[in-house]
């Protein structure tokens, strides 16, 4: 159910029956010392695969690189300025919007894209009657996959307090599931520092040398990540229903 592995014809046939497409969303930045610098688009892209395929619904292609200037002082990092991911959103929503899709459905795989988010479904509500009919009928939500009650339960289940607020172990087994042979997972690490403010990229390297805040990623396996994956998928997949029946 991947929009980029079907026709145009096929694309048209969708929506004489279905107006709802899943947007996955991430970024493309540092995951401490072990995790893929693509994980959090890769969370977001596999979860809304398997999510596409249980609701029967067209998944979009990801938007992997989000706003992550916090973490630009990490090689690797790539950054969006909220400016200009808000402008590719907006773009993206009303190219779709004009050929009859109305339900927009973002699962986020990165904090630092939330406020960037809510603040560019309010620009296309306010400039969609001029791109297409029915305007009123446009609906954009998103929501943040760790956020889930699966998600939420596992992460205490499986990590207790060690899986933290970023290069958490629950997503690192999330991206390892996808991608076993990429995670290096091979060396203890230090406790963590805890969670504080984050600031400039520069003071965010003070604060967290290794890019970990609050995280032991040694605990991930693909293993955990499968259960979560499943768990996780079953609460977006009714999250996701349940959005599309909204009027």
């Amino acid at each position: 159910m991947r929009l980029q592995l079907k026709t145009w014809p096929e694309v048209e046939e969708y929506l004489k029956k279905n107006e709802g497409i899943i947007l996955p969303i991430g970024a493309t930045e540092q995951h401490g010392p072990i995790g893929l610098i693509g994980t959090d688009a890769i969370c977001a892209e596999t979860l809304a695969w398997e999510v596409g395929e249980r609701a029967n619904a067209l998944v979009a292609p990801t938007l992997a690189v989000g706003m992550s200037e916090h973490h630009m002082t990490f090689p690797g990092s790539m950054t969006l300025r909220p400016s200009i991911l808000l402008a590719v959103v907006h773009d993206v929503v009303l190219s779709l919007a004009r050929h009859g899709f109305r339900r927009f459905w973002f699962l986020n795989g990165h904090g630092g894209n939330t406020a960037t988010l809510e603040a560019a479904f309010s620009e296309i509500y306010a400039d969609v009657p001029h791109y297409v009919d029915k305007a009123d009928n446009i609906r954009c939500t998103s929501i943040s996959w760790w956020e889930t009650p699966a998600a939420e339960r596992l992460s205490a289940e499986l990590f207790g307090d060690q899986d933290g607020d970023h290069a958490t172990a629950s997503e690192v087994s999330v991206a390892l599931a996808a991608y076993p042979e990429g995670v290096k997972l091979d060396s203890a690490l230090p406790r963590a520092n805890p969670t504080s403010a984050i600031y400039t990229c520069s003071d965010f390297r003070r604060r967290y040398p290794d890019g970990r805040m609050g995280s032991d990623p040694t605990l991930a396996t693909a293993e955990h990540g499968r259960t979560i994956r499943d768990a996780v998928v079953s609460d977006l997949a009714e999250r996701y229903v349940s959005f599309m029946s909204q009027e």
